[in-house]
């Protein structure tokens, strides 16, 4: 005999996470909507997104934060967004908006000139070190979206 809904586990207010693992975070700005992204990341990608978050804010102290489209925003104060990030099956894609202009230019080509992608794989060691490098560069960068 099958179980009561009483006696189901709940599942209000776990955010359904999408194709690839991604979680579903409604639109919001401020740093509460990131931390549940982050809180919802699946398996290891949630450290990996709880760590960038903190090279973010280590990198750019007065860094603007949202929701998006289902992924963290990271943005300068009237230059718009500069990075952000999304799960994948197998990775997290994190976005330079103005990656081109880089030194040196993240690995991964967009379909948007200019636009720059790192994959970041299980397992991988984060080169923390070029990230808050990349960071800082393109946090002074006019970003995508304007303010």
């Amino acid at each position: 005999m099958g179980r009561s809904s009483s006696e189901r586990p709940s599942t209000a207010g776990v955010p359904k996470l999408l194709s690839g693992g991604n979680p579903q975070i409604p639109k919001g700005d401020g740093d509460a909507p990131v931390q549940a992204y982050l809180d919802a990341m699946p398996g290891w990608k949630r450290d990996v997104g709880r760590r960038l978050d903190e090279l973010v804010v280590a990198t750019v102290p007065d860094v603007r934060k949202a929701v998006r489209w289902n992924s963290p925003f990271y943005g300068s104060a009237g230059q718009g967004w500069f990075l952000n990030f999304h799960c994948f099956t197998k990775y997290i894609k994190i976005t330079f908006f103005d990656g081109i202009s880089l030194d040196p230019v993240p690995p991964v080509e967009s379909k948007d000139d200019k636009a720059r992608y790192l994959h970041v794989h299980e397992d991988e060691r984060l080169d923390e070190a070029q990230l808050t490098e990349w960071m800082r560069q393109a946090s002074r960068l006019p970003g995508w979206g304007g303010s």
